[in-house]
């Protein structure tokens, strides 16, 4: 991000929550807010390590309802208000369709889906009554298009973008603005479960139009904008964050693809 795009997106004073917020994609979200001015609040079933200077922390698991709740009511309680939700927890293993068991499938649903919506409705009086809010949904590439061996998965995500838009139109005469991020593919500390070592890494790198796959860093960069005042006419959108799109498999199987 610029030096002129970090001087413009000031974020002083506001709350936020992060789920997620522990490693990976949330823990950058949630840094990158709270050097924007929030307070953060995040969440997860482990405490981490260390926390970013204005960062605090619960112990939550956002699957059940009443816990979802009650965290969301603990943080508006303490601050006084709540002006910024990340749905950001989620994902899911690879696991084939034919033979994933009903209690498989119930968790899944309930982390990429069932929780954001939770998180959402718990969050909606505190913004309501403020007449200003923004809620952004973490999604994934494999809500947009199919998603084989994760299909449950991202079946979640695509049930998120349409949540994302249908909040969007429900809630915005209330001043709350509900966006998605749709992100691409993504180093983590995860990565090698997911694209494979170093060389393999190196490849998919290669393949995006960008010449390399996303970081944390990106995404809060997205985060940041879609909750500052330059996005304040920006809602229902599903913002593609993914450094150009994956190429098409069938060109590599076409003569001088």
């Amino acid at each position: 991000m610029s030096d002129m795009m970090k001087s413009r997106i000031d974020l002083s004073g506001q709350v936020a929550i992060v789920t997620g917020g522990t490693r990976g994609l949330g823990r950058d979200i949630a840094a990158r807010l709270a050097r924007a001015g929030c307070t953060v609040a995040i969440c997860g079933r482990n405490a981490p390590d260390s926390l970013s200077e204005h960062v605090g922390f619960s112990s939550c698991d956002i699957r059940d309802h009443d816990q979802a709740k009650a965290f969301v009511d603990s943080v508006a309680s303490k601050h006084g208000r709540l002006d910024i939700l990340i749905n950001n927890a989620g994902g899911s293993p690879p696991h084939d369709a034919a033979t994933a068991s009903p209690r498989f499938i119930d968790a899944l649903v309930k982390l990429n889906l069932l929780a954001p919506l939770y998180l959402a409705q718990a969050a909606y009086p505190y913004m309501a009554k403020a007449k200003s809010g923004s809620i952004v949904n973490i999604a994934s590439v494999s809500g947009a298009r199919p998603s084989p061996g994760t299909a449950v998965y991202g079946a979640s995500k695509a049930g998120l973008l349409n949540l994302t838009q249908s909040l969007a139109q429900e809630w915005g005469n209330d001043g709350i603005r509900v966006n998605a991020i749709i992100a691409g593919l993504m180093t983590t500390e995860n990565a090698e479960a997911t694209y494979g070592d170093a060389e393999a890494q190196a490849k998919v790198s290669a393949s995006m139009p960008l010449g390399r796959m996303g970081t944390g860093d990106d995404i809060a960069g997205a985060v940041l904008w879609l909750c500052s005042d330059l996005a304040q006419w920006v809602s229902g959108a599903r913002l593609q964050v993914d450094g150009g799109g994956e190429r098409p498999y069938f060109l590599d199987l076409v003569k001088g693809g």
